[in-house]
């Protein structure tokens, strides 16, 4: 395949500069830090699942730090309202009339924690600003200031109080990351980091506008046509696997990929060749950022489930069978 030529740009050192800075909290982690960059910059939403004690909080709010904007962390519980999250109209006595208290979605980077322990009527209010990028108070719009991004969290093994996400809202997340345990080294230099007990200084080496300006020259990173037909091929695979050369796999999807994972393959792809200092796409960024694209949106069957076979399975199986160009 036909590619231009690369060229450092100043992109690339202002990547390098906030993964230096999150680097300073968090060891390890890179897969994770490199996703969340992906979601930032391609403004696409994160769900992030894993165990307590991951540092899934700390990234977040370090990232957030690092680029100078504002940052809500929202503990979900089953007893949370709608008005919890948005906010609400207050009275004002002074004045004798209503006024509007904004709620802790109106920030740059949102952590919503423990996601699903929010019941259905938070997770509607949620879809809206996730969406739409805006919040309705009153009757009244009011837009959400960019870079506006949720990056949610969940815990995979405790099912007690929790709620499962409606599926129209899984699909409203760009990226589903699966983050795993640390290797021994990284276990031990944790140890080490966290001895003094003092938190770690972090130097805010981006802005808001900088994130903003980066997208708007992610859109104009190159994707040959080829690539694009490989994207298409890949989701379709999902949808129709037996026309894909994987008849054995038809019996164990329910629903195949929606066309959000074609929009967000591409934008993913884009903004993994931003962070690898490239201004081309090539086969192999599809192919690295599409299973955090298509875990959540390949739905399985009941008899999938009885054979243990997973959707990341099934993508893995898609992904050595569809042909890159």
């Amino acid at each position: 395949m036909a590619t231009r030529a690369s060229t450092p740009t100043a992109d690339t050192a202002l990547v390098q500069s906030i993964v230096e800075q999150v680097a300073k909290r968090v060891v390890g982690q890179e897969y994770m830090v490199e996703r969340l960059l992906v979601g930032l910059l391609a403004g696409g939403h994160v769900l992030l699942e894993g165990l307590p004690g991951l540092a899934k909080t700390l990234t977040v709010k370090t990232i957030a730090e690092a680029i100078q904007t504002s940052f809500q962390r929202i503990q979900f519980t089953p007893d949370l309202l709608p008005a919890d999250v948005l906010g609400t109209q207050v009275f004002d006595a002074a004045t004798g009339a209503f006024r509007v208290k904004k709620g802790p979605i109106f920030a740059n980077i949102i952590l919503a924690d423990e996601i699903n322990r929010a019941p259905a009527k938070v997770q509607a209010a949620l879809l809206e600003a996730m969406q739409e990028k805006q919040v309705t108070l009153g009757g009244t719009t009011y837009p959400l200031t960019e870079p506006f991004l949720v990056l949610a969290t969940q815990n995979p093994i405790e099912q007690e109080g929790t709620y499962t996400l409606p599926e129209a809202q899984v699909d409203r997340f760009m990226l589903k990351l699966r983050v795993g345990y640390p290797t021994r080294a990284e276990e031990k230099e944790i140890m080490k980091r966290m001895a003094g007990g003092a938190p770690i200084a972090i130097e805010a080496v981006a802005t808001p506008a900088a994130i903003l300006d980066a997208r708007r020259r992610i859109t104009d990173i190159y994707l040959d046509d080829r690539v694009m037909d490989y994207i298409v091929d890949i989701v379709t695979a999902t949808r129709e696997p037996a026309a894909a050369g994987l008849k054995d796999l038809a019996p164990l999807i329910e629903y195949g990929a929606s066309p959000r994972a074609t929009i967000f393959l591409a934008q993913g792809a884009r903004a993994l060749a931003f962070l690898r200092g490239r201004n081309f796409v090539t086969p192999d960024d599809v192919k690295s950022i599409a299973p955090d694209v298509l875990r959540h949106r390949v739905l399985t069957t009941y008899e999938a489930e009885a054979e243990e076979v997973t959707s990341d399975a099934i993508v893995t199986r898609v992904l050595a069978q569809v042909e890159s160009p």
